[in-house]
């Protein structure tokens, strides 16, 4: 690996010069700092981030805090803000709390340690005050409070778009699965739905789930059809559950969407890969990571007049598990 010491040698200087250079303290004379940048070149020498941070006591590093990697959604949302970050010459460092309390806190406290300069977090903790003693600038995504600068959806229209939609291809019986009481989203989602069929004749029961993983989303969708055999429309708590909800229909000789139609919820990568392709409601969540990425720079930076809560648009989007017009 290469090191301070290699590149004062390449360059005829002291490490003493080297670290002047890296660190823009002191000065340097302007030859000699180009001697130091073209030795860098030369041996493709990066800058130890983390090292920097600690003897500037600032960093060019970025905290990034999920609550489940697994779930395609979330590298989509990372990819948006990474792709961002890059752009300003920042560097991310990921967490991935699986939604469990000691997790969140531990990541936070190492972020803390390695200097990160703004915080994104993506978690079901926000509530809990963990975040009150943070230094830093902080951004929620994909969660909302009044506390503090979010980016995310419009989850209560989603939960209309779908419930809407469904109605208007002839759905009688549907099925709306309700996402994790502790998600926010989710219950935006769900109310949403409801104000809808509420105001119908429609016949809709609700089916309650507590996560989002792929481990249980078969048994939420065994568990939908034991409990309502009949139903000829369901409103999933997301994409995953979705395409667990076409696999057992299909095992129980259901035909989609002929007998059932289904709409899913984020337009993961795989919800167009499904067989069939899942109807679902789009959230655009690289666009959603951009945001945040833009919105904790502007923070910052502290450039004047920055938007404190970003609400993104969702859509429909028609595939093979609902009905053409």
């Amino acid at each position: 690996m290469i090191t301070i010491k290699d590149v004062a040698r390449e360059a005829g200087v002291s490490v003493a010069t080297v670290s002047r250079v890296l660190n823009e303290n002191g000065y340097v004379g302007e030859e000699t700092k180009k001697k130091v940048q073209k030795a860098m070149n030369t041996l493709n020498y990066s800058p130890n981030e983390v090292a920097r941070s600690l003897y500037k006591r600032e960093s060019k590093l970025i905290g990034l805090l999920l609550p489940d990697i697994t779930n395609p959604f979330f590298p989509q949302l990372a990819r948006g803000i990474e792709d961002t970050v890059n752009q300003s010459g920042y560097r991310l460092l990921l967490g991935n709390s699986d939604e469990e309390l000691e997790k969140e806190l531990d990541y936070i406290q190492t972020f803390v340690q390695n200097n990160v300069v703004g915080m994104i977090s993506a978690t079901n903790h926000v509530d809990q005050n963990i975040y009150d003693a943070l230094q830093i600038p902080l951004v929620l995504l994909d969660r909302t409070t009044d506390q503090y600068p979010s980016v995310y959806s419009d989850g209560r229209e989603g939960g209309r778009l779908a419930a809407r939609t469904l109605i208007e291809k002839g759905a009688k019986r549907i099925t709306l699965m309700k996402g994790p009481a502790h998600v926010k989203p989710a219950q935006d989602r769900f109310k949403g739905a409801v104000d809808v069929l509420s105001e119908t004749d429609i016949d809709f029961s609700v089916l309650a789930t507590t996560s989002y993983s792929f481990e249980d989303a078969k048994g939420w969708a065994e568990e939908l059809f034991q409990k309502y055999p009949n139903t000829d429309g369901v409103i999933a708590s997301n994409d995953i559950v979705g395409i667990a909800i076409i696999h057992e229909a299909l095992r129980l000789g259901k035909r989609i969407p002929e007998d059932l139609q289904i709409i899913g919820y984020d337009d993961i990568p795989q919800s167009s890969l499904s067989y069939p392709p899942l109807s679902t409601i789009r959230q655009p969540a690289y666009e959603m990571g951009q945001a945040a990425a833009e919105l904790l720079l502007q923070t910052i930076k502290k450039e004047p007049g920055v938007e404190t809560t970003i609400e993104m648009p969702v859509e429909f989007i028609e595939r093979d598990t609902t009905r053409k017009e």
